[in-house]
């Protein structure tokens, strides 16, 4: 399963960060035509990027290429630690699908969606109503994180969780995991309905498209009670990534954005994510 105990001592992870495992695709090397519209993409990380094309940022770029008039090709490469630094800074694509709107390496267009971190459990367990941090029932119970990378660094449930001294019942799962099994970051779906952890604290939209597709009813609750841990943060705006400076592109993007949104909501609802309803419309330069 991936899965290794966490150490007593917990790192804390950067709260953009931990979105970077999850919701976001990379590429490198391909030379195309330039009046492509060329993304970067994961070919095995749904439910956001596969090379089959069957993810719903996939589904976002046909949209937005189409808005463009020009052809979409992707550049594929795993997500890892530097992709944009080493993609789309120095040209290998134009734009980035699914990053955290207050990324600061990156010109980002309007949010296309707010998720948040949920809790994810077995209905029967005894966990009914689990929304809060605080709740003393996480206490009692094995808890699966996501972690970044292989030095363990946390995502803010982990954070938290850790902050309240609950240590040592939670189990990490790596977001990046076995890259030759399909959709790595999905094993932490796969331990709660198996019973080897009893609760995750998972993103939303991974919780939301894997965990229908098990073999055991599983609840998915958006977690709450997390203002005391600020800076770090529970829901994010999530936007189309460019250059820093391509702002014509970035117009480009947002109007395409604006006059598909219903069609964007129907999709990211058909893929199970989880909607909050309020977020931030101004891009950022």
């Amino acid at each position: 399963m991936n899965a290794v105990k966490l150490p007593a001592c917990l790192s804390i992870g950067i709260a953009s960060g931990m979105l970077l495992g999850v919701a976001i695709g990379i590429a490198s090397g391909e030379e195309g035509a330039t009046s492509a519209f060329r993304v970067c993409a994961d070919p095995n990380n749904l439910p956001f990027s596969s090379k089959e094309g069957s993810g719903f940022e996939d589904k976002l770029a046909d949209i937005i290429a189409a808005e463009l008039s020009r052809p979409l090709t992707y550049v594929w490469h795993p997500q890892r630690r530097g992709f944009i630094r080493n993609t789309l800074k120095i040209g290998m694509c134009d734009a980035v699908m699914g990053l955290p709107a207050d990324l600061g390496m990156v010109t980002t267009s309007r949010p296309y969606y707010r998720s948040s971190y949920v809790f994810l459990y077995r209905q029967g367990r005894g966990l009914d109503g689990l929304t809060s941090m605080h709740d003393r029932r996480l206490r009692d119970v094995s808890i699966g994180v996501q972690l970044i990378g292989d030095d363990g660094y946390n995502t803010p449930p982990a954070h938290a969780l850790s902050a309240q001294g609950i240590v040592n019942n939670l189990v990490g799962y790596t977001v990046y995991g076995d890259y030759r099994a399909p959709n790595p970051p999905a094993r932490i779906v796969d331990a709660v309905a198996a019973g080897a952890v009893d609760v995750a604290a998972v993103w939303g939209p991974l919780a939301g498209y894997f965990a229908p597709r098990e073999n055991v009813p599983l609840t998915l609750a958006p977690i709450t009670d997390t203002a005391e841990y600020k800076p770090l943060l529970f829901q994010y705006d999530i936007a189309v990534a460019v250059r820093k400076g391509d702002e014509a592109l970035q117009t480009r993007i947002n109007a395409a954005l604006d006059r598909h949104r219903p069609e964007i909501t129907r999709l990211l609802q058909s893929y199970g994510v989880p909607l909050v309803a309020d977020y931030n419309t101004v891009p950022k330069n």
